[in-house]
Order: C-alpha cells, then structure tokens, then sequence
C-alpha cells in the first residue's frame, strides 16, 4: 500500500469533508427533541415493567401483603 504524505492527507480529508451534508440547526433541534422522548418512552416503559415483575414475584413467593 502506497504511504500518503501529510499534505496530501489534508487535501484529501478537506476535499471528503465538503462532501459532507450538514443538519440546519432546526434538524439538529428536532432530532435532539426526539431522542429525549424516546428515552423518556423508554425509561417509562421500563419502569412499569420493573414493577410489574417485582410485584409478581412479591406475590409468587408470599412476601406480597
């Protein structure tokens, strides 16, 4: 494999970076709003399967009032 010089890696990074499509900044501000609900959504979930299970076990084993 042929070396590249580090000028030459420069122009290259440079020239790939341009190639780049960028999100605006109300794309940015969308997607960050969906994945804090997401993990709410999740978290949520989550926690009412936490309890769903604890509680039948609770009851399974006769520690449940």
């Amino acid at each position: 494999m042929a070396r590249t010089s580090p000028l030459e890696f420069m122009r290259q990074v440079r020239q790939e970076v341009s190639k780049v499509t960028w999100p605006t900044r109300r794309e940015t501000i969308v997607t960050t709003i969906l994945v804090f609900l997401m993990v709410f959504i999740c978290a949520t979930f989550f926690l009412v399967i936490d309890r769903i299970l604890a509680w039948s076990i609770s009851l399974i084993l006769g520690l449940g009032a």
